[in-house]
Order: structure tokens, then sequence, then C-alpha cells
């Protein structure tokens, strides 16, 4: 079974989150800064906003600063956002070979499903499983096995594609095969993900 993730794998988003946090930073008066970034990117909204809360001393609610992230990303997924180059030749020639292929997602459920639709990708997919449904993180191994044992396989029977170091390694310690994919937003974290994963690729398109 092959597993994509979504944001920074499958569409060109990362760079609308790295405008939101570094606004939302700014209006508080805090740089965007390394800590920051491992703290939130790849994680589920509830715990990216329960350490932004910490990290920010603020005295918004989580759910407060969540439906100011809403805002602040706006209607790009179902607007804007586009499909990385090869992603869909590639989904094309896999379901050709008769792979089934699931998305495991961190992005907020609404935003997925808005881009997945509007790009036509939706039909690739026999199911897409959100850590944010699961309350899991894809830092976590368990993650990967839960999501294996899902879909009925084992996680060795699984590759997983996806463009953050810390979700590569977790799927890795879970016993899948790993696909790291560059994306330029996290490009300080390329040489360890070429460390941590059985390949990587700077574009679907080197998979043809």
């Amino acid at each position: 079974m092959l597993i994509f993730d979504m944001d920074g794998t499958l569409i060109d988003s990362n760079g609308i989150w790295r405008q939101v946090d570094e606004a939302f930073l700014a209006k508080r008066g805090y740089p965007y800064t390394r800590e920051y970034y491992e703290g939130v990117a790849h994680t589920i909204f509830p715990m990216a906003a329960k350490f932004t809360k910490a990290y920010c001393h603020l005295e918004e609610s989580e759910e407060e600063i969540m439906a100011e992230w809403m805002q602040m990303a706006g209607d790009a997924y179902a607007v804007r956002v586009p499909i990385k180059p090869g992603v869909r030749e590639y989904l094309d020639r896999c379901r050709a070979a008769g792979e089934r292929m699931i998305v495991l997602t961190s992005s907020v459920p609404e935003h997925c499903r808005a881009a997945l639709g509007r790009l036509g990708l939706t039909e690739y997919f026999e199911r897409i499983l959100f850590a944010h449904d699961l309350g899991m993180d894809k830092k976590d191994p368990e993650t990967f096995r839960h999501a294996a044992a899902l879909m009925g396989v084992t996680p060795e029977d699984c590759t997983m594609y996806d463009d953050s170091v810390a979700a590569c390694r977790a799927a890795r310690e879970a016993g899948m095969q790993v696909v790291g994919v560059y994306d330029a937003f996290f490009h300080v974290s390329w040489p360890e993900m070429q460390q941590v994963c059985h390949r990587v690729i700077r574009s679907f398109e080197e998979l043809l």
C-alpha cells in the first residue's frame, strides 16, 4: 500500500502556513524561529495551538488561536494551492498498476477535502486518514502502525511519501519503507532527510 502525506508532498501548500506563522508571531512581537517551526510543523492543529499558546505566553484559548489561523489561511486551499510537479502522472501510473493508495495527513480536514477535490485527486485514494480525527501525531510511530491496521495491512507492506523528516523517521520506525519528498520551505531538513529515508526525491517526476 502507498501512503501519501498531503501538504508539501502532493500539493505545494507549506508556504501558506509559513506566511500564517510569520504574521501571527510578528503581530505578537515574536520572530519565526527554528524552535517554533519544529514545534508546529506537520503537527495537528490542536497540538500546534497548545505549543503556540505556551511558546508565546498567550491569554487566548487554543480554540481562539486555531480560529485565527483558519481565518488567516482563508480560502487558499479551495482556490489557489497547486499540485506539485509529477504527482498526477505518478498517481495515474500507480493506479494503473493496481496499487492501493491512501492519504495520511496532519492537515485540517476542511482544507484537505477542499484542495484534493478542486485538484481532482480525491478519486485516486481509497481513504483519507486525518491525524486530527485519529487524535494522533505523525511524529509518533504508533500513528503509522494504526493507519496500516485500519487498512488491513502491516507496516512492512506500506511505502510512505512525506516531506517531514519527523514523519519519515516515525514511519520508518514503524516498519514502513519511506520516500522523502523535497519541499523548499523545509530545505534545512534535507540533509537529515537523506539519512533517515530509504529514498529521497526532489520531485515525483523522478519516479516517472
